[in-house]
């Protein structure tokens, strides 16, 4: 069975909407569209009615070279309105056996035993430590035998303003929301490997205005930090030291950027005001500017890896994704800031029908969001819907297995019962008797002796043995 999912990633500088059809955890993308950001700064929401119609337009365009009229959608939410607590849940296990309802009840007391304060909603709870009984770091606790089970949780949450405003910039364009993630958790989700997973990763993405960091460890993602700087902040700053206008400086950041090599060619460039006169600037000023600003963020954004006490638990070293690692020179200058720490820039993972222009750093959240939902979540995440997110297939209970004994003042159950005795021989009255797990003797009376039909049976049942 096939599902057609519509994924929004909203950023601040583009507005990607993405519609693919997932069969069998399988994507193939359908149709796309992109449009510039308005009314979004520093991965907040400043404007709803022009956030709308930018989130509109992409998808307009994206539902045209699809084919379809999908009217509900997967979107991210910024780095900038997220926080984030660890929790604990225990439980103990009656029938020995952990299901997925046991599962569920432990996430749930993690949940409720969080300190969530009122104005904030939660976005995701990620398990990133099982324990069953004294065993701790259990990778999947389905199945086992246990008579008690711990977990350890990060929850992820948001403002509720937040998410309203959120919620009102999407519904304006005409689609309802049915799953909200974290755009750094989806980034992770597009450039990890299964190794980066095992051994603890950093993934940072660079975008236009906003840097995102998580860490993944463990099971899941167990740190998220956010820092208000990106590739746009070049531009102003080449902007302002070259006294040219702001396209004209994004056009010298594409062309001329290297943060490794440096050189002293003479370059033209328009005046701010004056578009008929040139200033001849070196070089050597360009690459300056340039690596004056990405130094200063990535020395924050190591920083925060330090703060976060997890360095050590990094094993695979640190991802570098979004539209800024197109910058030559940059997995160098991360190499060396963070010392002892192997730096890899990646390109998000390859999905059936991606289209070229998506086969790039810049797309790792949107396409992160369409492998979210074909299920590369978390094992047992409790999403924005308060839905446990899970693979496996649960059992049903056998409904015609259940005993009846404690169904005994069902005056049907009683009913039937008497006549399977009656029909019966000796032996299969006494089997019938010893199922139905009735003590006779503490059966009302009700006045006079033996008139309680139940009680004659149990008599008769008596002097038949």
């Amino acid at each position: 069975m096939s599902d057609t999912i519509l994924a929004i990633d909203i950023g601040s500088t583009k507005i990607c909407a993405l519609i693919a059809e997932v069969e069998d955890s399988k994507v193939t993308l359908q149709g796309h569209g992109i449009t510039k950001s308005q009314g979004i700064k520093k991965g907040a929401i400043t404007n709803i009615e022009l956030a709308s119609k930018s989130i509109k337009k992409s998808i307009n365009d994206a539902k045209r070279i699809a084919g379809s009229n999908i009217t509900s959608a997967t979107v991210s939410i910024s780095n900038a309105y997220a926080k984030s607590l660890n929790s604990t849940g225990i439980v103990n296990i009656p029938h020995k056996d952990i299901s997925i309802k046991e599962i569920n009840r432990v996430m749930q007391t993690a949940l409720y035993n969080a300190n969530v304060p009122n104005e904030y909603e939660v976005v995701h709870v990620l398990p990133y430590n099982f324990r069953v009984d004294d065993q701790d770091f259990i990778e999947d606790p389905f199945g086992m035998n246990a008579s008690r089970l711990e977990v350890d949780v990060n929850i992820i949450m948001t403002q509720k303003s937040n998410l309203s405003n959120l919620k009102k910039a999407v519904r304006s364009a005409g689609v309802d929301i049915n799953g909200i993630v974290l755009s750094g958790y989806a980034s992770a989700i597009a450039t990890m490997s299964e190794d980066e997973k095992e051994l603890g990763v950093a993934v940072i993405d660079l975008g236009g205005q906003t840097s995102n960091l998580v860490i993944h460890t463990g099971n899941s993602i167990r740190y998220n930090d956010f820092l208000g700087v990106g590739s746009n902040h070049i531009t102003n700053d080449l902007s302002m030291a070259l006294h040219t206008p702001l396209q004209i400086a994004e056009n010298v950041k594409i062309r001329h950027a290297n943060l490794v090599e440096t050189s002293n060619e003479m370059i033209e460039l328009p005046i701010i005001g004056d578009e008929e006169s040139r200033n001849e600037v070196s070089l050597e000023i360009v690459h300056s500017v340039i690596f004056s600003r990405v130094e200063e963020a990535l020395m924050i954004l190591s920083k925060s890896v330090d703060k976060s006490a997890l360095k050590e638990q990094i094993g695979a070293g640190l991802i570098l994704t979004g539209g800024m690692t197109k910058l030559k020179g940059i997995r160098e200058l991360a190499q060396a800031i963070f010392s002892g720490m192997p730096v890899r820039v990646a390109y998000p993972h390859n999905v059936n029908g991606l289209f070229e222009e998506l086969k790039d750093p810049a797309y790792a959240t949107v396409i992160g969001l369409l492998l979210y939902n074909a299920g590369e979540h978390t094992q047992y995440e409790i999403n924005f819907q308060q839905e446990l997110l899970h693979s496996k297939e649960e059992h049903k209970d056998d409904l015609t297995n259940i005993k009846i004994g404690h169904t005994s003042n069902d005056t049907e159950e009683k009913a039937e019962t008497k006549s399977q005795k009656t029909a019966k021989d000796s032996k299969s009255s006494k089997d019938t008797i010893e199922e139905t797990s009735i003590t006779f003797d503490d059966l009302p009376d009700l006045g006079h002796e033996n008139k309680n039909p139940i009680k004659k049976l149990a008599n008769w049942a008596r002097q038949l043995f």
